[in-house]
């Protein structure tokens, strides 16, 4: 039989324009990331807010407005500045029509978050109702829009302070049934006024303002005792905090103009370094780098000239220099050379700016406070010695898997990775690449027939892992397990090798999965903390229950769901429970780990204890933990319970 023809005619019906609120509308990756239901700290509706937030930030970079209010009721948010306020024939572009703004001539905002023209229009085509409305000198413009389409506008005299009011509620069609979680929302808001010092932020009547920046931030948010008092260092555009602790990795909290940079990027690259060879430099000694910085804690703001962020969420920062933009003539137009290419007027490179300020004002800090000189010494020396030993073992028991073969038993790899290099066009695997790890022979086998090999990598654990809480660093350095696991995930040196971006812990929903989940986070929480920091671990949830009948097949997740689709579709109901994703078929299984896929994030609260978390879960403390259980997790009776 003749397989049928794929119509591949090309031609002027082929080419579409989509009107700008549609393009944003059909292609809202490009511009907020992922869209999510609010579960996650950087699902869209989160970037939706702060994007109208950045703005009124600006306001306030600028010299005008020290207050913000900020409203959240439901699904409605209301954001209110008193700064200059939009200008008021142009209320319309300004929130409607792509690349229109005032951002571009930097005498206008010279370090501002939102640089080109599409935040707000973002917003707009993304909300089911915005409500923008301008107050200047006595008059106001207002607009209305429903999706990006305009439905009324109007101006006229106004007795209100001069500022911009914006109201707006996400589109339901776009982000489904969603909520703001007000801890997430809280902490951005803690987060501008850290930042902004002099700034009052008003979140549902509730003040926000900082006195001293970012010490503030990290004093506020220290999980453990630091061991020297924090040093605390300001410069014009650059701001820095640094102590030590007693927790394995880095703690470094990042921000450029106002903006958390969570996931990093050059700023935090050149502070690292800057960190590294100061404190080498000052001991003249040649202290290796993870050494100096094991256990730091401290933050970084730094303000920049048009910043150039990876991605509109911006989350990462790109800018290799603290400015770089055309030169102009006197006219306005653009200075070009010889040959006709605009020239380009640069500044200091980031990499330089921060390391120039680091190595001056840490090592005067350093000489003008000898105190504290011998307890940092002693940390990196306890550090340096811990990781020599736990190297040499962690070097012998990967050569005895090496020759035994075990590591390619293990694992499953993908061929695209975080952490490479990938073509034009391949960058997208790269951020898709996961690695899962699983229980037993079944459960791997299972994922592996039907992963995406080009980013789903999985890893197979033999029976449960060592409780890392209990155990010394140096039983943790032989335990086969872990060292293929680090070895797996590229860590051992340097988190940023990290090959996957996405750590998923697939186990079952029973008790013996649930523990072996609990010592694999145990183990990422005590020597891998800034992996869950980042958002790069999470826990797979698949279904506990298939309901169908003749003509529908529900997967359910939970109880409530079960009962859902038992009341959905009726009759003829056949309900399998399932215990383990050995049990789950292969052709179901697909969909799990596909499009589909649930993934509940690991997170930690910056407040939060990482010690008080695994004493609590992983401790000596069994009554107290029971009771928890207890209280909080079904039964399998109650699993087990079917009955329609």
């Amino acid at each position: 039989m003749a397989e049928p023809k794929i119509n591949t005619s090309y031609n002027d019906e082929s080419i579409q324009t989509l009107e700008w609120n549609e393009h944003i509308r059909r292609r809202a990756g490009m511009y907020i990331g992922r869209l999510g239901n609010g579960d996650r700290q950087g699902d869209g509706i989160y970037v939706l807010l702060k994007e109208i937030i950045d703005n009124s930030i600006d306001e306030f970079s600028m010299g005008f407005g020290n207050r913000i209010v900020i409203t959240i009721e439901g699904r409605e948010v209301s954001v209110r500045d008193f700064g200059r306020g939009i200008p008021l024939n142009k209320v319309i572009d300004a929130t409607s029509k792509l690349n229109t703004g005032g951002k571009f001539d930097d005498t206008n905002f010279k370090k501002s978050v939102g640089m080109n023209g599409v935040g707000t229009k973002a917003v707009n085509a993304m909300s089911s109702e915005f409500y923008v409305e301008s107050f200047r000198d006595g008059q106001h413009s207002f607009a209305l829009f429903s999706r990006g389409i305009l439905k009324d506008s109007g101006i006229g005299d106004s007795t209100e302070k001069n500022g911009t009011f914006i109201r707006f509620v996400p589109d339901h069609e776009m982000f489904g049934d969603f909520a703001f979680n007000m801890d997430f929302v809280e902490s951005m808001v803690k987060n501008y006024s850290y930042l902004k010092k002099g700034l009052t932020l008003i979140l549902n009547g509730v003040s926000y303002k900082s006195e001293n920046g970012l010490l503030d931030l990290v004093n506020e948010n220290m999980s453990e005792t630091p061991l020297y008092p924090l040093i605390h260092l300001e410069g014009e555009d650059i701001e820095i905090v640094l102590t030590h602790g007693n927790s394995y990795g880095e703690n470094i909290a990042t921000f450029v103009n106002g903006q958390n940079t969570r996931d990093g990027g050059t700023h935090l690259a050149a502070y690292r370094e800057a960190i590294a060879k100061t404190f080498k430099d000052f001991f003249k000694k040649d202290y290796k780098p993870e050494d100096v910085r094991q256990g730091v804690v401290g933050a970084i703001s730094i303000q920049i000239q048009e910043p150039i962020f990876e991605g509109q969420t911006k989350t990462k920062l790109g800018s290799t220099y603290m400015w770089e933009k055309q030169e102009k003539n006197k006219d306005g137009t653009v200075k070009r050379g010889d040959d006709g290419t605009a020239l380009i007027d640069r500044g200091p490179t980031i990499r330089s700016f921060v390391n120039d300020f680091v190595t001056k004002n840490l090592d005067n800090y350093l000489h003008m406070h000898m105190d504290i000189v011998p307890v940092i010494e002693e940390k990196i020396k306890a550090s340096q010695a811990e990781r020599e030993e736990i190297s040499g073992i962690q070097k012998k028991t990967r050569e005895r898997n090496k020759k035994a073969n075990v590591y390619n038993r293990k694992l499953r790899d993908c061929r695209y990775h975080y952490s490479d290099k990938l073509p034009k066009g391949k960058e997208e695997e790269g951020e898709k690449s996961s690695i899962f790890i699983t229980e037993g022979d079944s459960a791997s086998g299972t994922i592996t027939r039907v992963r995406n090999a080009n980013n789903q990598a999985v890893f197979s654990l033999r029976g449960k892992p060592i409780n890392c809480y209990k155990e010394s660093r140096k039983k943790v350095a032989e335990n086969e397990e872990l060292n293929l696991l680090i070895s797996a995930l590229g860590v051992e040196d340097d988190l940023d090798n990290l090959r996957y971006n996405n750590i998923i812990v697939a186990t079952d929903a029973d008790d013996d999965g649930m523990h072996i989940r609990m010592l694999v986070l145990t183990f990422f929480m005590k020597y891998y903390p800034d992996l869950i920091r980042r958002g790069h671990v999470h826990i797979l949830q698949t279904p506990l229950f298939r309901v169908r009948n003749k003509k529908e097949t529900r997967y359910c997740y939970s109880i409530d769901e079960k009962e859902e689709a038992v009341r959905k579709l009726k009759t003829g109901v056949e309900i399998t429970r399932f215990k383990g994703l050995g049990e789950i078929s292969s052709n179901e299984f697909v969909d799990f780990i596909g499009d589909n896929m649930r993934l509940d994030p690991v997170k930690l609260a910056e407040e939060e204890s990482i010690p008080d978390i695994m004493e609590f879960y992983m401790g000596d403390n069994t009554g107290e933990r029971q009771h928890f259980i207890m209280e909080n997790l079904r039964s399998e009776e109650e699993l087990e319970d079917v009955n329609i």
